[in-house]
């Protein structure tokens, strides 16, 4: 069965909304116009629908932009968690899924062997704050030392730093594959010092082979322990 087509704008409406950069309500206003004639809504309530697919519209968008911006590994969400196989208490999982911590800028850290299902539930967290319109930045430490590296070429490691600490997380992640150089601790402790300072929450993902021992000092920064991180730490086990 094929319904009607709603009638397109009026030209010189098209041209306003397309001047106010209103795409999702330029999008919806046909149908919705449509159905108001033909119901005899009030005029708030046909505006009350136009405006409200208008924030909707942008509001996704704003998520998309976000989840890219954040680069994810993998774009794996809490959807494909099984919170059954994890040895983090259920109900602790499901503290951290309120992403309350957030608010209070507390640190997470999640310690375990590899493929123990750090990554995963990270970036599991990191997918549900944007969805609760939060910015994230996702590293892992390679790529946060490449990225504070670059800066300093030109001079822009400020600049880059508080780019980073405007997230409201900051994850970074694969801390403890390989013994950590120079390079990489420095650019840990510039984001570690800076996020401290602006009161950013961070998670990071520890992959200390035995996750119930203290941090191993030629794998974990020193920032760590100096900055306090472990306010919250559940290790992992396979």
């Amino acid at each position: 069965m094929t319904f009607p087509q709603a009638p397109a704008l009026p030209e010189e409406l098209d041209k306003l909304m397309r001047r106010m950069r209103l795409p999702y309500m330029r999008k919806a206003a046909p149908d919705v116009l449509a159905t108001a004639r033909a119901q005899r809504w009030d005029p708030a309530e046909v505006l009350r629908l136009l405006i409200s697919e208008e924030v909707t519209g942008r509001d996704a968008a704003t998520r998309r932009l976000r989840r890219h911006s954040a680069n994810f590994p993998t774009g794996k969400t809490l959807g494909s968690w099984r919170a059954e196989d994890s040895t983090i208490p259920e109900p602790t999982q499901n503290s951290l899924i309120t992403l309350e911590w957030i608010g209070r800028a507390e640190n997470l850290v999640i310690a375990g062997p590899s493929g123990t299902g750090k990554s995963h539930f990270t970036e599991g967290l990191a997918q549900a704050a944007i969805e609760k319109d939060l910015r994230v930045s996702w590293f892992t430490l390679e790529t946060l030392s490449a990225a504070i590296g670059k800066s300093k070429v030109d001079g822009s490691t400020a600049r880059t730093v508080a780019r980073i600490c405007r997230a409201d997380l900051i994850v970074i992640d694969d801390i403890g594959l390989l013994p950590v150089g120079e390079d990489a601790a420095e650019a840990f402790y510039r984001i570690i010092d800076a996020a401290y300072a602006y009161a950013v929450p961070r998670a990071t993902c520890d992959s200390a082979s035995d996750p119930a021992s203290p941090d191993p000092p030629h794998r974990t920064p020193a920032a760590l322990r100096r900055r306090g991180l472990h306010r919250q730490r559940y290790p992992l086990r396979m």
